[in-house]
């Protein structure tokens, strides 16, 4: 599981930090981050493709996971951690259930069907550890 959980979270966040590399020196200010970013703004192609059935899934996607993940934090590393993680790898979720909606490549479908349930497996053990921990 952990294998899994440091490649996902490196393949989540590299994106996501190179995009806030705006100063040239590859750091964010500190006002920056994705908090207030237009996702929907992030879509390549034209305005009409940001505008289809699964661009908007994906943009709805990604906005629930990101709020759920700005969660007031606790302090402990831990909790933080498993209570963050919960959340992105339920968005991991919800973007491979819009693939097998909308996509159409075999590859990329048992891609998505491995995602959900290795990603749900997990949810259930982070889920489990904050139980078995009172938390």
């Amino acid at each position: 599981m952990l294998k899994h959980l440091v490649l996902l979270a490196a393949l989540a966040f590299a994106p996501a930090a190179a995009a806030q590399d705006h100063d040239g020196h590859g750091t964010a200010t500190p006002t920056e981050g994705t908090a207030g970013m237009d996702h929907g703004a992030m879509a390549h192609g034209t305005m009409d493709a940001a505008d289809s059935p699964s661009s908007r899934a994906f943009t709805e996607a990604n906005d629930r996971m990101h709020a759920a993940m700005g969660a007031d934090l606790s302090g402990d590393a831990d909790v933080d951690f498993v209570r963050s993680m919960i959340p992105h790898h339920q968005g991991a979720i919800d973007m491979a259930r819009i693939q097998l909606e909308y996509g159409k490549d075999p590859e990329l479908r048992a891609l998505a069907e491995a995602i959900i349930t290795a990603q749900e497996t997990e949810i259930a053990e982070m889920e489990a550890w904050l139980a078995a921990h009172d938390r």
